[in-house]
């Protein structure tokens, strides 16, 4: 049996740490750490055990929704690999500036790539650079901002999504929704063979306008799907239009829930049957946690089934290992 990965979780990844290791205990062990501050604001940071890092393989849970808590965080990505850890991971369920990747005007500043520059100055494990695991980044390009000492791994959590329509919805007559050209060109693929509604932004006079140019809503569950929802305008815009479609039920989907200055507010009492997000923004987990129409999607599972792929290398290799030995 692999010797099982050290997990380190930030204050607030403790729920996601705790449900990897409920969902396979054989191949995650907890590595505790102290994230305070001193007096003064600045971090106060201790690894328990540090020397269990010396040649295992790491995985460390990130939030880097909360700015002030960033620096610590990149503080402990900074150091696990200067205390000889085999492999590193750091687990980025969301990337806070991604939708600020690009400089329309002079004097913008894209800090997608500013913080991936950050994080690029991870220093390198004895066996490679550190991986960065992030869901559903908000532009694909954003992984060319990363330098070559560290591997962005850009997952999606939309087959969560997909298992919990067949299962819940299995009796319904589901079409998928894209709120722009943008989601559909994102995430259509997969969704083969599924019905599907895609919304275009329109001008009318001085007003911008969302209208269905592909598919047909009447009589469906529509689900509508995006990567992140911010105030939640356009994802209500197109609950309006496809209900004047006579949509029987509407739903919505979003990796990441960001909702600022509590706009999820809005989705309560809407016309909305379920809202589904994932954990990927402690915050709001918290506090969209038992308030109908959201329903939280665990992330846990889709992280776990991405380090098992590995751990089956593992297990892989060390039988192989075993019967050479034998053999000699």
């Amino acid at each position: 049996m692999p010797t099982p990965y050290l997990v380190l979780a930030a204050p607030g990844m403790l729920s996601v740490q705790e449900n990897m290791i409920q969902k396979n205990p054989e191949m995650f062990e907890v590595c505790d750490i102290c994230m305070e501050s001193f007096p003064d604001g600045t971090p106060n940071i201790i690894i328990q055990n540090v020397q269990e890092l010396r040649f295992r393989n790491v995985i460390f849970l990130t939030s880097f929704t909360n700015m002030a808590d960033v620096l610590s965080q990149i503080a402990v990505i900074y150091a696990v690999p200067r205390y000889l850890a085999k492999s590193f991971t750091v687990v980025l369920p969301f990337f806070p500036t991604g939708t600020m990747e690009r400089v329309d005007v002079e004097g913008q500043v894209a800090t997608a790539a500013t913080l991936t520059r950050m994080l690029s100055a991870t220093p390198i494990t004895s066996s490679g650079p550190t991986r960065f695991v992030i869901f559903d980044i908000h532009a694909l390009q954003e992984r060319f901002y990363f330098h070559d000492n560290v591997v962005p791994c850009l997952l999606s959590a939309i087959p969560a999504l997909l298992r919990i329509l067949k299962q819940k919805y299995k009796q319904e007559e589901l079409a998928i929704v894209f709120p722009d050209d943008g989601a559909k060109k994102r995430f259509a693929h997969f969704f083969k063979g599924w019905e599907m509604v895609v919304f275009t932004k329109m001008r009318e006079g001085n007003k911008r306008v969302l209208k269905v140019t592909e598919g047909d809503p009447s009589g469906k569950h529509c689900v509508i799907v995006d990567d992140m929802v911010q105030s939640g305008g356009t994802m209500l815009q197109c609950k309006d239009e496809l209900k004047a479609r006579n949509a029987a039920k509407i739903s919505c989907y979003v990796t990441h829930g960001v909702f600022p200055n509590q706009s999820w507010k809005k989705f309560v009492d809407a016309g909305i049957d379920t809202f589904f997000l994932t954990d990927s923004i402690p915050q709001t987990t918290a506090a969209v946690k038992d308030v109908k129409p959201f329903e939280i999607v665990p992330l846990a599972g889709e992280i776990v089934e991405y380090f098992k792929e590995y751990w089956d290398y593992y297990q892989l290799r060390d039988v192989i290992r075993s019967v050479m030995h034998a053999r000699l």
